[in-house]
């Protein structure tokens, strides 16, 4: 019986443990920021976390026609530029509020081909907690316009990442993974050694990237094909959208970002949006 629920309980501990070790590693990641740049920190966690999943699942033992090639380029380079974009906007917001305002992005795809009238209840949800976020001059600490643009077009990047992503699921996700990250790296690595050079050679900082990138990426991507395995979609969908709570608590006990009461409001109210889009969603599937 003991091991009976283990096995219940190892899934939803492996998402949650997925979910805490993309923030530690992203939380952590920030702290290059003084030394290589938003970009070159961005270039290290990738270029680095490539390397990795190529080491860890070998793609070029799986065929590839050209077609997938195509799509695993367009994957890459949507994956490439949300990382990117990510980290700037990470620059001058807050790590929760970021996340929250990334999430509009796999919202907006996940409602977008959805007309019941619960499916609204998510997008009036989505769209309320957006608007707590955005800088519209309701909030006592109004969120820097430059970060809040880079967070949503992060957001509409993400949703390229699924759209694009999904065209490769007959693809083994061990190899879409490591050669989506692969196109990814060679996108976002000119602007890294535009912005921080031969400082990304330095061993103690590609020590700390690699550290960064095994937690941020190796980790939680492993821990996520367990889960995917085990839960039903909705389930899954359900433990995922604790991310921006999270992130908000990992930026608060690991970077000292305060957030005030209207912007905890604002990740409850995405984070509802999307546990109800992913269990609406999957049943209409």
């Amino acid at each position: 019986m003991t091991l009976r629920r283990f096995a219940n309980v190892l899934p939803l501990l492996a998402v949650l443990g997925s979910v805490t070790a993309l923030g530690v590693g992203t939380s952590f990641a920030k702290q290059l920021f003084p030394v290589v740049g938003s970009l070159g920190t961005t270039a290290l966690r990738v270029g680095l976390s490539a390397l990795l999943l190529l080491v860890l699942w070998r793609p070029w033992r799986w065929p590839l026609p050209r077609a997938d090639a195509a799509a695993v380029l367009r994957y890459g380079v949507a994956l490439g530029f949300m990382n990117l974009l990510f980290y700037l906007a990470l620059r001058t917001i807050p790590f929760g509020l970021a996340v929250a305002i990334e999430f509009s992005g796999p919202l907006a795809v996940a409602l977008h081909s959805s007309r019941r009238p619960i499916d609204f209840v998510w997008l009036a949800l989505a769209v309320a907690g957006l608007s707590l976020l955005l800088p519209l001059g309701h909030s006592a600490t109004p969120l820097d316009t430059v970060g809040v643009l880079y967070a949503l077009a992060a957001a509409v990047c993400w949703g390229a990442y699924i759209v694009f992503g999904k065209r490769l699921s007959h693809l083994h996700a061990g190899q879409s993974v490591a050669l989506g990250l692969s196109v990814a790296a060679l996108a976002v690595l000119p602007f890294g050694i535009w912005q921080a050079g031969s400082d990304l050679l330095v061993p103690q900082t590609l020590l700390f990237g690699l550290g960064v990138a095994a937690v941020s990426s190796a980790i939680p991507i492993s821990l996520e094909m367990v889960a995917l395995k085990r839960l039903p979609q909705e389930a899954f969908g359900v433990m995922t959208s604790m991310e921006p709570a999270v992130a908000a608590l990992l930026g608060l006990l690991i970077l000292h970002e305060q957030l005030n009461a209207l912007q905890w409001l604002a990740i409850v109210c995405t984070m509802l949006a999307a546990a109800g889009s992913s269990v609406t969603a999957a049943r209409q599937a």
